[in-house]
């Protein structure tokens, strides 16, 4: 057993201390931090206790609560999650197709169980969304806002027959934008 303030091994008794508020198992150096002793409760006030069932008021609603539309799980495959990637200017068209169908960020957010400003600063693209929460956009929009990654490939930008096994530099990939 470990000392749960210096981190060292407790060779002997291991001291029950009460240190800042904080029930504490300690070492004989360390117990002396502590300002009381405490007792481990007994294992029987522990028993399952069923709770009293609530008594439903007269006034109280019949009407059965609204069923969520959140999403549990999506549709996408879990082995192809690290090759997809969130489109360019997903936050306009995240804030077209809401228009579209007549929702407020308000109505979005409620939707697809996501807060009100998570959805603002997505929809004015200050955060990227995960996977989950564009998938759930996805299907609440009726849009398509993950594809996946184009991958450079150094096959396709050598010539046929050549057999240059090097790999490709950064002035191969980066095409530079002179001004003249």
């Amino acid at each position: 057993m470990q000392c749960e303030v210096c981190g060292r091994e407790i060779l002997r008794k291991p001291q029950r201390v009460i240190i800042e508020g904080a029930k504490m198992i300690t070492c004989e150096d360390c117990a002396k931090l502590g300002s009381d002793y405490w007792l481990p409760e007994p294992t029987e006030s522990k028993r399952f206790q069923p709770k009293p069932k609530e008594r439903k008021s007269p006034l109280a609603s019949t009407s059965k609560p609204a069923k969520s539309t959140v999403l549990e799980s999506t549709d996408l495959d879990l082995s192809t999650m690290e090759n997809i990637e969130i489109v360019d200017g997903f936050g306009q068209m995240i804030r077209r197709a809401r228009e579209k169908l007549g929702l407020t960020i308000e109505d979005l957010a409620k939707k697809i169980g996501e807060k009100e400003s998570v959805m603002r600063k997505v929809e004015s693209e200050k955060i990227v969304p995960d996977i989950r929460l564009a998938a759930k956009i996805e299907h609440a929009l009726k849009i398509k806002l993950l594809v996946k990654q184009h991958s450079l490939d150094a096959s396709l930008d050598k010539p046929k027959g050549s057999k240059d096994k090097r790999n490709l530099t950064l002035g191969e990939i980066v095409h530079l934008k002179i001004d003249e």
